[in-house]
């Protein structure tokens, strides 16, 4: 039989790796709460035309990218290569923004899917957390949440990373820019590649995003998209830089930063970074005020931002941040006739009245194997109970991370005893 193994690009996270995750999870999970922000929960497959409507059928991540299948109904699904799709469409379908004025706050986390070539930073399963605002048109809100990942990396200790903004302005300044480029490239046609003569024509601003070096000289001589911005985009923009500045948040204006989805209007922006070669992008988002509409929901003002979690993890480990480490506090070793009972009851007696984590032995083994898994675990104290201990209402206290004499402790005590060696303190 041939071996089976993951997809390529999907890749397993194992139970050394998952303590970081679930740190950098819960704090995300923190700075959102402080800010109002509440959680969601979405499918990970949604109809294909929800991506087709509001990606735009002529991205790269709809025309190659997305896992795509007709399911036994007939239906055309396909496995969500982005979060915010999704969680417009569950917040039209659930009527939270029926109600004229409705603002919301909301965050998801979780898988998504893109058939991509895998490389560092760039996987076919990868995770985000995104970040999305509903009923608000202000810049305030969009530098709330830039201001929010700039916490995020201060509270992670992560510094390797740079803010970049820009403005798309309205659909029609966009429109505007949009043809003034096809204008632009049509005169060096020939001399794109073949990804962007295909773009020139459907979607031209993708065209900047290009990271063909030949195209380098070409892109930095293109028409500057600022110079098609209305008035009003102008303002917001000059408003967001200052509220930026307020805040001591810095930032450089890249006005090559269009961003590849279709639906982004008036802000956008990137942390980027240079840890982690090609895939420069940690963190990424943007003003998006015409997609509820576009997606049958009322007109309704929206910002967000998605970060990567394989990017943000490897920042952390190029940083040489250590890593949480879910530790045992005690390791319960047992042996003699009976005693699996009394054993099992004790460890969890010892979780319910303490807080404390405590691996009971399974499985068998000598004494001698048994303290050894114990001293592997990583516990601070493995707990013996052999029938002369049962006997007597007590248990052996060993030491295992420093040079401690063994102790006999009762039962009756042992919590408090526990408690007094400020085990698990670090939780």
């Amino acid at each position: 039989m041939t071996a089976l193994t993951a997809v390529r690009g999907m890749n397993d996270i194992l139970p050394e790796a998952t303590p970081r995750w679930r740190d950098l999870e819960s704090v995300v999970a923190r700075l959102l709460a402080a800010r109002g922000y509440q959680e969601i929960r979405l499918p990970l497959v949604e109809r294909t035309a929800l991506f087709q409507h509001s990606i735009g059928e002529v991205t790269d991540i709809v025309e190659k990218e997305m896992y795509t299948f007709t399911d036994r109904g007939g239906d055309s699904l396909s496995l969500r290569p982005e979060g915010t799709a999704g969680c417009v469409r569950a917040m039209i379908e659930n009527k939270l923004l029926a109600q004229e004025g409705a603002a919301h706050r909301v965050w998801y986390a979780g898988p998504m899917f893109r058939h991509e070539r895998p490389q560092k930073g760039r996987y076919r399963q990868f995770h985000q957390i995104g970040v999305e605002a509903f009923g608000m048109p202000g810049p305030d809100v969009d530098a709330e949440q830039i201001v929010l990942s700039a916490r995020l990396w201060e509270t992670l200790g992560i510094s390797a990373v740079r803010l970049q903004i820009n403005s798309l302005g309205t659909p029609a300044s966009r429109l505007a820019y949009r043809e003034r480029l096809v204008v632009y490239f049509s005169r060096y046609e020939r001399d794109l590649d073949e990804d962007s003569q295909r773009r020139l024509h459907t979607n031209p601003l993708r065209i900047l995003d290009s990271k063909n070096p030949d195209l380098a000289e070409l892109i930095a001589a293109a028409p500057a998209l600022p110079d098609s911005l209305d008035g009003a985009s102008r303002a917001h923009f000059a408003e967001l830089c200052a509220l930026l500045e307020a805040a001591g948040v810095a930032y450089t204006h890249n006005p090559r930063l269009v961003r590849g989805l279709d639906y982004y209007t008036h802000t956008v922006f990137e942390w980027i970074t240079d840890r982690l070669g090609a895939q420069d992008a940690v963190c990424s988002g943007g003003r998006y005020d015409g997609l509820v509409a576009r997606l049958g929901g009322r007109e309704t003002p929206a910002v967000g931002f998605a970060l990567g979690m394989e990017r943000v993890v490897a920042l952390l480990e190029d940083a040489q941040i250590a890593s949480p480490q879910l530790v045992p506090d005690c390791y319960l070793v047992w042996a003699g006739e009976g005693l699996a009972a009394p054993a099992l009851e004790l460890a969890e007696q010892l979780r319910n009245s303490s807080g404390l984590r405590v691996i009971q032995h399974c499985g068998g083994g000598s004494f001698k194997a048994q303290l050894k898994r114990a001293d592997r675990s990583g516990a601070r104290f493995a707990l013996i109970l052999g029938e002369q201990e049962w006997a007597t209402g007590s248990v052996q206290v060993k030491p295992l991370r420093a040079d401690q004499p063994q102790s006999t402790v009762p039962l009756t005590t042992l919590p408090a005893w526990l408690a007094q060696q400020d085990i698990g303190s670090s939780r």
